[in-house]
């Protein structure tokens, strides 16, 4: 039966004329330590469902969108590649919205674990190499309403 359910999946998305819907967007701002500020056009996510799901199966992501996942709460965040197709970078955020860590150019396919190596509120995911080119960095601070109350 789980091998009947799981080829039911694959066959729904493979034959699917359209791509996974996307959710309703959010501006979200990184300021970075040189002064600098770039926009992102986030979908913002926080149901388990939702988690599980992220950016799977995407076949593409504008170059100033990205997702951003509400652990709801502070946690050390694991996170995979498996079934997502567009290589990311994943940056972990801290409850106060300063970036932790960020793994760069992560490899689709690859199950990872990527993880934040310590405690934190969100992580945001970006098109691979959006860091580097927006000059973005740990410590850079994160401005999204998830990060006001802390």
């Amino acid at each position: 039966m789980r091998s009947f359910v799981l080829l039911f999946l694959v066959c729904l998305v493979a034959c699917s004329s359209s791509p996974l819907p996307e959710r309703a967007r959010q501006p979200l701002i990184v300021e970075t330590a040189g002064g600098g500020a770039r926009r992102f056009e986030v979908e913002f996510v926080k149901s388990p469902n939702d988690l599980w799901t992220g950016l799977r199966w995407r076949t593409e992501m504008a170059a100033d969108h990205g997702m951003l996942f509400d652990l709801g709460g502070t946690h050390v965040a694991r996170f995979t590649m498996s079934d997502t197709l567009i290589p990311l970078d994943m940056l972990f955020i801290a409850k106060d919205g300063r970036i932790l860590k960020i793994a760069e150019n992560t490899e689709p396919g690859n199950p990872g674990p990527y993880t934040s190596d310590g405690l934190v509120r969100a992580v945001l995911e970006l098109n691979a190499g959006t860091s580097a080119r927006a000059g973005i960095k740990t410590g850079d601070q994160v401005r999204h309403p998830l990060f006001r109350a802390h």
